[in-house]
């Protein structure tokens, strides 16, 4: 055959002649984005983006449909053409129904693949399922217990019911394997950087296990004598069992990461040194003082912060509290400290909270159980002065307020009520308001207006080159763990990138997005949501035993199935998707109607259809044609309520497929998937 010479991107290529450019440029490795073409149909080019510029021609030409001449000059990526490939993904997005991630991932402060992991574990895959929630969160059996469950308030599932037990899932998962859990993800090559990572709480270990797998050289320096933070020493045991957490920390030592712990900055070494010794500084140390009362008394004995009462209790110091206590304050802090209170023995324990039970900021389970326990709430009451004797703290002063208009939180604002107070006599104040930062020794690092650390929000960078910082003591302050967790394997990314030279940011995947209504799932049968067995509450509120059991698997797989896998199946080889990100999309400017179409469940045994992600691109009405010899599916209807069908409207289980499932290989957008490849587990880079 003839051979022919051609430049493309400045590239000299000898090819054979009678090819395509799109052939040719794949074949020197170059790439040319297209939806609509395979190699074993015949050139369609309904997608358009293939299309690239010829030197001397004044039109773009579709690189699928037009053959490569002898001289030719291309360019395949010059701002014209990315332009026309831009307008020409967004006019196919514009109709591109459904969700790309479901919401329950979305909503997770670390990205979990939540839908993924709770098919696995339908389907029996423990091994897979644990693999897969460790590759967003390094510590599933802990969070599992801990976590405030973010997902749960997205899923979808209580538009019919009751939403998914995510977080009961993700502990099944965590606590399969127990002390024989699997070993962890080898590590990549060495790179030969090294990078220092101050704390050792849930962001500061994830950074460093994320940054270990990506083959550095990774030492973690924490100032107390165990790692894991808060989860360590802000968590009580009855909530998250240490042995549990040590046993997930020992998981980030076996994957190389070096562990210094009895290590403050600014007492046992500098910032200045670390930045001397490592290529790269992380820095994460948490929130670990309380906010005081700001009110008279204060500053009395008997008068104690809930971070620091907690980590009393977790050093096994001896507390001495009395019989009657009061906590100030509506989170979870407030939450473990009045409950802990409880099991050290106290008398009359009473939360303190200027808001209603509505307004309470902790998680509705805490609270619910908190009340079961024996706890009593005082609502809509705020200190004002701590009266004492001798020294000592021996009452409250209360300030009765009620709810006037919302302020910037969209809570609605407690006012006081003049000449309205109350005296709350008590042995004990814990004050669990909130908590901050103890920066000493990061004199260097710019801080925030509220005295935290001001960290880039895109990229955890500071104003020291070569230093970022995530998790509870950066901009907003304390969190909860799962979003330090998110914080950490998102700086990784952003840390290894610096350290190979790279981009230091973090691009925002375009997502398409849809709204449901409970007449969506109206449909939908309704099974009730496992719950795990909980000790009775006289019982538990004795001692510091573990309240609740992890699910058997029999209540996990069925658990498990009740997911209505609102996501993408084939988002993680989704080429649309990628291609989206890629050109930064905005399909909003073509808003229209879309088109809706049903198709009947039982269509077919093997394959999914959803016609609302068809882009049209006609691979499969192609290759079921001029492949397989077979019209199971074709082109129905005209303009725009074409749509890809079999025909007279039969389910495709009625059809002459084979099911040989060249239809879902060659489908572009998830429109037509096989049920065995619905979840394939992968990460994919347009995921990052």
């Amino acid at each position: 055959m003839e051979k022919i010479k051609l430049t493309v991107n400045g590239k000299e290529i000898t090819a054979d002649g009678g090819k395509s450019i799109l052939e040719i440029a794949r074949g020197a490795d170059i790439e040319i984005p297209a939806l609509c073409h395979d190699g074993r149909t015949e050139v369609y080019g309904s997608c358009g983006l293939c299309a690239v510029e010829i030197e001397g021609v004044s039109r773009l030409f579709r690189a699928c449909s037009t053959y490569a001449a002898d001289g030719m000059v291309i360019k395949t990526d010059t701002e014209r053409v990315r332009k026309n490939r831009k307008v020409a993904l967004e006019l196919l997005l514009s109709d591109h129904t459904g969700d790309c991630k479901p919401p329950c991932s979305l909503a997770c402060p670390a990205g979990t693949d939540c839908q993924g992991y709770a098919r696995l574990i339908a389907d029996g895959d423990y091994r897979g399922a644990w693999d897969l929630i460790r590759e967003k969160i390094p510590f599933p059996a802990s969070i599992g217990r801990v976590c405030p469950r973010p997902c749960e308030e997205a899923c979808r599932r209580q538009l019919a019911e009751e939403p998914m037990a995510i977080a009961d899932l993700k502990k099944f998962a965590g606590d399969y394997f127990g002390a024989a859990s699997p070993p962890p993800k080898k590590a990549s090559p060495p790179t030969g950087k090294k990078a220092a990572v101050i704390g050792g709480g849930p962001g500061g270990l994830s950074a460093a296990y994320y940054l270990r797998l990506k083959g550095h050289d990774v030492t973690v320096f924490d100032m107390m004598p165990e790692a894991g933070g808060m989860l360590r020493y802000g968590i009580p045991e009855y909530r998250l069992p240490k042995d549990i957490l040590r046993r997930e920390t020992d998981l980030i030592v076996q994957a190389g990461v070096n562990i210094k712990t009895g290590v403050k900055v600014g007492r046992d070494v500098t910032l200045g040194e670390l930045r001397g010794q490592y290529d790269a500084v992380i820095v994460a140390v948490g929130a670990w003082n309380s906010t005081g009362l700001r009110c008279p008394g204060e500053g009395l004995g008997g008068v104690i912060g809930g971070i620091d009462f907690l980590r009393g209790v977790a050093e096994n110091r001896p507390v001495s509290i009395g019989a009657k206590i009061a906590v100030i304050g509506g989170g979870n802090t407030a939450m473990d400290a009045c409950r802990t209170a409880k099991r050290l023995g106290a008398k009359e324990v009473c939360v303190v909270y200027r808001r209603t039970r509505g307004e309470m900021p902790a998680e509705e389970l805490e609270i619910a159980e908190a009340e079961e326990e024996g706890i009593n709430f005082r609502y809509l009451a705020a200190p004002v002065e701590v009266i004492g004797e001798n020294g000592k703290a021996k009452a409250i002063r209360l300030q009765i307020m009620e709810l006037g208009e919302p302020d910037k939180s969209g809570r609605r604002a407690p006012v006081p009520i003049p000449g309205k107070e109350e005296i709350l006599p008590i042995d004990t104040v814990i004050s669990a308001i909130g908590q901050k930062p103890d920066l000493s020794g990061f004199e260097e690092i710019e801080k925030t207006g509220r005295g935290t650390v001001f960290a880039d929000e895109r990229t955890f960078a500071t104003n020291l080159t070569g230093v970022f910082a995530v998790g509870d003591a950066t901009n907003k302050g304390a969190d909860i763990a799962v979003s330090a967790i998110g914080e950490g394997g998102k700086c990784a990314e952003i840390a290894d990138a610096f350290l190979s030279g790279g981009d230091v940011f973090l691009k925002t995947p375009y997502l398409v997005k849809s709204e449901k209504t409970a007449a969506d799932f109206a449909d939908v049968a309704k099974r009730p949501r496992v719950k795990p067995k909980y000790r009775p509450a006289a019982q538990r509120a004795r001692d510091f035993k573990e309240i609740n059991e992890t699910v058997s698997e029999e209540e996990a797989r069925k658990e498990a199935a009740r997911c209505l896998e609102c996501g993408c199946g084939d988002y993680y080889g989704c080429k649309l998707i990628k291609y989206a990100g890629e050109y930064e999309v905005r399909p909003e400017r073509f808003g229209g109607t879309a088109r809706r179409h049903k198709v009947p469940e039982d269509d077919h045994p093997e394959i999914i259809r959803n016609p609302e992600k068809c882009i049209l691109c006609g691979l499969c009405v192609r290759i079921c044609d001029e492949v397989e010899g077979i019209s199971a599916l074709g082109f129905c209807g005209r303009g725009f309520d074409t749509v890809v069908k079999p025909a007279f409207d039969k389910r495709l289980r009625d059809t002459e497929c084979n099911s040989c499932g060249k239809c879902a290989e060659a489908c572009p957008t998830g429109a037509i998937m096989a049920k065995s490849a619905l979840f394939n587990g992968q990460s994919a880079q347009h995921d990052l």
